[in-house]
């Protein structure tokens, strides 16, 4: 009975201990995520002070234009710029809490930013005046050396560091705490907010895959470019034919919902010498896939594409990209069946 005291003094100490490790890491999180902010706010202000004020006043663009280039681009500087106020004062869960409700702009941002470089492009290439006054405005001292172009990604990158700042400050904050319900809910909405910027990255690098497939192949016939296909990976695969011919060396694109196997052209082809014709486009929805052998790193291995008027037989020397290959193969057709 005597120890019990010094039993609840050791535990006390300890989560004594681990509170107080617990406010130095909040506190040093809290403190980066200020100095970054403040950095990440002169950024935005050399764009709206140079660039979107400037150009208002001036009229040297069209207000639509404008628009396209930098979207809502005022609105992420004054959400920021409220934020960073109110870690000056140690207000981080009214400041969160304020974040939250504009954080869904850097979501418009992302669907904005294709358009925005596609815009600021053609301007640079059509406008001679924009250009002269581009390139004044980026010569000024307080833009070191960066571009317009430097600076108009940098709210998609800031809220990336957002999402791990909040989760790691929610880490290092007791659930007792009044500001961990705040925190809790910054997480999940920039979260979300990630998460659709993410997809909105992935369904343009997914269309830019697809039409450079477009390109490379000859003609028109075989068309890529359909709504809701996904590339998923490329490469030269054997085809082993049925009558003991030799091996054909094929190059082999697939994508969520169909294998094409195609060729190169003649290399002397006047027009289409740098493309490939298309063979065969094999639908991914009615195929069984099979691995035939490919066991030992030396033979590499073989598979087995089941479709219902014809079976493929693909080899590969190297055993690593048959192994890869299958993978693929059977995760698209699994994923077409479910």
């Amino acid at each position: 009975m005597s120890d019990s005291p010094l039993l609840f003094m050791a535990g006390s100490h300890t989560v004594e201990e681990q509170r107080a490790r617990w406010e130095r890491k909040r506190s040093r999180t809290a403190k980066e995520l200020l100095e970054t902010e403040h950095k990440y706010l002169e950024q935005l202000d050399l764009v709206v002070t140079f660039f979107v004020k400037i150009l208002k006043a001036k009229g040297t663009l069209k207000p639509a234009v404008l628009e396209t280039i930098f979207g809502p681009l005022e609105s992420i500087y004054s959400a920021s710029h409220v934020l960073s106020l109110h870690l000056e004062r140690g207000n981080l869960g009214p400041g969160l809490e304020n974040f939250c409700q504009n954080v869904e702009v850097y979501g418009h941002y992302a669907e904005n930013s294709e358009q925005a470089n596609k815009t600021l492009k053609e301007q640079l290439r059509k406008n001679k005046s924009f250009r002269r006054f581009k390139k004044l405005q980026e010569n000024r001292p307080q833009f070191q050396g960066r571009k317009l172009e430097d600076l108009l990604p940098l709210p998609l990158q800031r809220l990336y560091q957002y999402k791990h700042f909040f989760r790691d400050l929610l880490e290092n904050t007791s659930p007792d705490s009044a500001e961990y319900q705040k925190l809790a809910k910054a997480v999940k909405s920039v979260s979300e907010v990630s998460c659709w910027v993410q997809d909105i990255i992935h369904q343009r690098e997914n269309s830019l895959q697809l039409l450079r497939v477009q390109k490379l192949l000859k003609g028109q016939k075989t068309q890529i470019l359909t709504p809701g296909r996904w590339y998923l990976r490329e490469g030269w695969l054997l085809v082993v034919p049925a009558k003991g011919e030799e091996l054909k060396r094929r190059m082999f694109f697939l994508f969520s919902d169909i294998l094409i196997a195609t060729k190169p052209c003649h290399p002397l082809h006047l027009l289409n010498s740098n493309k490939l014709a298309c063979q065969a486009v094999y639908p991914l929805h009615q195929c069984v896939v099979d691995k035939v052998f490919g066991h030992t790193r030396s033979q590499g291995g073989l598979l087995s594409l089941s479709f219902p008027h014809k079976t493929l037989l693909l080899m590969s020397s190297d055993q690593q990209d048959i192994n890869d290959w299958y993978r693929s193969l059977t995760a698209a057709v699994r994923q077409l069946k479910a």
